[in-house]
């Protein structure tokens, strides 16, 4: 069935969220609420948010707004009805009688529940309502988060849970995973175990909530924030309420009984306001000593804060077989939360699912882990597991495995899609080549080069990855939640500090060949980018030939803020963007002073429809709202462009000195007004001087070599600065940026 109308009843945080995003993907939505004026509020907040649900603010009057009195007969034309009211089945059932007595014959109904059963939801349906009814249980925010789990059971019409399903997969982008009406579903019930695990076991251990958050994050594959820092996001009274729902539901034998039981310090901590990040804090707190700000964290056994430590258990990466067999306590905290985790997830299995790489898919998009549990299993290594874990009897996934010792029981990845993924070609293709920052897959007859540093952040190890991978026809793509956050900073400091000036030259040098080598090369390179687009992960991106853009990206030059330039090409790309505009024809000025603005305020698009304008992406480039489908995308290029030619080198003509009092005016009036400071203002003159051309003319042509030594001579003379390195400093330590 077609899906062209789309009604939804509840005006909350995950109905307007839904809404947005029906906005996003072009489908006809009403939001309604108790009142107009309830859903016009939620309207005015989908337009105001940050990050934002829209992809494009000025679709905003695609939402139309109404009330369940006056405007509830929108339903006899809806398609797919979504209910998002509050928990309480009383008024879920009123609902959705009103729903049923008004719909039209066929439309799906569902609610988007994280924990009412199905069967309760549906209890007082008719057997022909109960077939179109299900429950689409959407992650919060409804944007960028990829997971939608569809819960059907025996009642339903599975071609229609099908039809919905390939709809929110093609049209919203969704990583639609169907799945049983189980207790929690599938993400909540492994990601809510799993929290507990990593919590009660720090209690066990008596580690301090730093040393669970430092291990229970990045070299677990796990967001940064650890279970702790997650509670205080989430909310620890919010926290308590979701356990109570499981305790309820599970039965008495379920080990998630054992590791949900209420905790003293949590109920204290409620008892007092201290909820996480909407109370006065919770684990951690903010609190001011005189005019500073400091981070404290609790103790575990005591219940007092004390300033926050940082821990370094000397690891960035994700290498588990190491975690596990670490000889300290880090290693012990480990191997006890991922094995109880593997367990756990491995006896629901065919209970909540037939599939468990969907359970691993679940925790991907979900939770944004970088592994699932089985996932975690397959690196660890069914040998090692077996030789490390205790007993598991009843488990009969374990005791098939245990029997079997297959340590290539995972088979393919990503079941749930029929789209050709990035994580199912890894799985068949060959390693050539790579190093600690990138690796090389061969496929067919193309390359993959997929970043893995921290934040994919880009070193000479990065660069050397690309230069080696240009033999074939190359996408430049990966799984991890950002393309690239630009240059490691860290690893340009590290040479700063030791005044190594040279070798940050000689780096700068690498990035700018291998970006033209890229641009030039015989085949076709595509970048694949999601998430975060920024820096030199940016100068990648613009300088490959083709690019397939995920609608969640953030993109944009932002090196000003840190007190540099780009000098990855990124001030000539967008030079060569702009001076292409029939503005820039006729006006010398225009472009230099156009791309000054953007890069001057460090600006950045939240979308392919704000980055368009801005000219960080082009008009042809690809925008795709399934993450999942960039792989493919960036096939049908390649099979598009057989005969593909390397682009003419670009010249430029630029108005030099001509320009600059402009550029000096409105610098002028910033620093004035204390917008900039003495730093601020040397920075933006030395943008100022390589957006002119430098010492040259409007009749004076100048190459893209001549341009990227505008930008290194430039970049270095800021990097040599103390007050550039203690931007950079400042920025690494906090997150933030400084003003000098």
């Amino acid at each position: 069935m077609d899906i062209k109308k789309v009604v939804v009843i509840g005006s909350g945080t995950m109905g307007s969220g839904i809404s947005a995003h029906l906005c996003n993907a072009n489908v006809p939505v009403t939001l309604l609420d108790l009142t107009t004026e309830i859903s016009e509020k939620a309207r005015d907040r989908i337009f105001k948010s940050k990050p934002p649900l829209l992809l494009d603010k000025t679709q905003i009057n695609n939402i139309k707004v109404g009330n369940i009195s006056n405007n509830f007969d929108v339903v006899k034309e809806a398609d797919w009805v979504v209910e998002a009211v509050v928990e309480r089945i009383d008024i879920k059932h009123n609902i959705y009688e009103k729903i049923f007595k008004n719909r039209k014959e066929g439309a799906i109904v569902s609610s988007n529940t994280s924990s009412i059963p199905i069967k309760v939801l549906s209890e007082k349906l008719t057997s022909l309502e109960k077939k179109d009814f299900c429950i689409t249980h959407f992650f919060n925010p409804v944007r960028y988060m990829g997971l939608l789990e569809i819960v059907k059971n025996e009642n339903n019409d599975l071609d229609k849970i099908n039809s919905l399903k390939k709809f929110c997969e093609v049209e919203l982008g969704k990583g639609a995973i169907v799945c049983n009406d189980t207790p929690g579903f599938l993400g909540n019930r492994i990601g809510v175990f799993a929290m507990q695990v990593a919590m009660t076991e720090a209690f066990k251990m008596k580690l301090s909530i730093e040393e669970a958050d430092a291990i229970f994050g990045r070299p677990m594959g796990i967001p940064k924030t650890g279970v702790f820092g997650l509670y205080d996001l989430i909310g620890i009274d919010l926290m308590a309420d979701v356990l109570k729902s499981f305790i309820k539901e599970l039965s008495e034998n379920d080990p998630f009984q054992e590791v949900a039981r209420e905790i003293p310090l949590v109920k204290k901590l409620i008892e007092t306001g201290y909820t996480g990040r909407k109370g006065k804090g919770g684990f951690y707190r903010m609190n001011k000593t005189g005019a500073t700000k400091v981070m404290e964290a609790i103790n575990l056994e005591t219940g007092e804060y004390s300033i926050s430590q940082k821990i370094n258990v000397g690891s960035d990466k994700v290498d588990l077989k190491s975690l596990i067999s670490r000889e300290d306590k880090f290693g012990e905290y480990a191997w006890s939360v991922i094995s109880k985790i593997i367990k756990y997830s491995s006896s629901l299995v065919p209970g909540i699912t037939k599939d468990f790489n969907d359970i691993d898919e679940a925790m991907r998009l979900g939770f944004n882990w970088a592994k699932g549990p089985f996932e975690m299993l397959e690196e660890i290594g069914v040998e090692n597991f077996f030789n490390k874990i205790d007993e598991f009897d009843g488990n009969e996934f374990l005791e098939n495995l245990s029997k079997s010792k297959n340590q290539d029981f995972y088979g393919s990845r990503q079941k749930y899609t029929e789209i050709e993924t990035l994580g199912k070609v890894k799985k068949k293709a060959i390693s050539i080549d790579g190093n600690s920052s990138a690796q090389v897959y061969r496929f067919n007859d193309y390359n993959i080069v997929e970043f893995t540093t921290k934040a994919n952040a880009l070193d000479y190890d990065s660069m050397d990855a690309l230069k080696k991978a240009t033999d074939k026809p190359l996408i430049i793509i990966n799984e991890s939640m950002q393309f690239s956050a630009g240059v490691n900073l860290t690893y340009t400091m590290d040479f700063a500090n030791k005044g190594d000036f040279k070798s940050i030259e000689k780096f700068i040098k690498y990035f700018q060949e291998t970006c033209k080598h890229l641009k030039y090369s015989e085949h076709p390179v595509i970048s694949a980018p999601s998430g975060l687009t920024l820096g030199g992960g940016f100068e990648v991106m613009v300088q490959s030939n083709f690019v397939a853009s995920h609608t969640n990206i953030v993109v944009g030059l932002v090196e000003t803020i840190v007190g540099l330039i780009p000098a990855g090409g990124g001030c000539k790309e967008m030079l060569a963007r702009w001076l292409e505009t029939e503005e820039a024809k006729k006006d010398p000025n225009y472009a230099s002073l156009k791309v000054f603005d953007i890069i001057g305020y460090g600006k950045t698009a939240t979308s392919p429809v704000e980055a368009e304008p801005m000219k960080y992406l082009k008009p042809e480039d690809k925008k795709i709202m399934n993450r999942n489908s960039l792989l493919e995308v960036s096939l049908e290029i390649l099979n598009n462009n057989k005969d593909f030619k390397a682009p003419s080198e670009v010249k430029f003509n630029l108005p030099g000195k001509t320009v600059l009092p402009e550029m000096n005016k409105i610098l002028e009036k910033l620093y004035n007004d204390k917008v900039i400071l003495d730093h601020g203002l040397k920075v933006a003159q030395e943008l100022a001087h390589v957006l002119s051309g430098g010492d040259t003319s409007i009749d004076k042509t100048l190459s893209e070599d001549d341009f990227y030594k505008l930008e290194l001579d430039a970049f270095m003379r800021l990097i040599e600065t103390k007050e550039t390195q203690d931007r950079i400093k400042h920025t690494l330590a906090t997150g933030k940026p400084l003003v000098n």
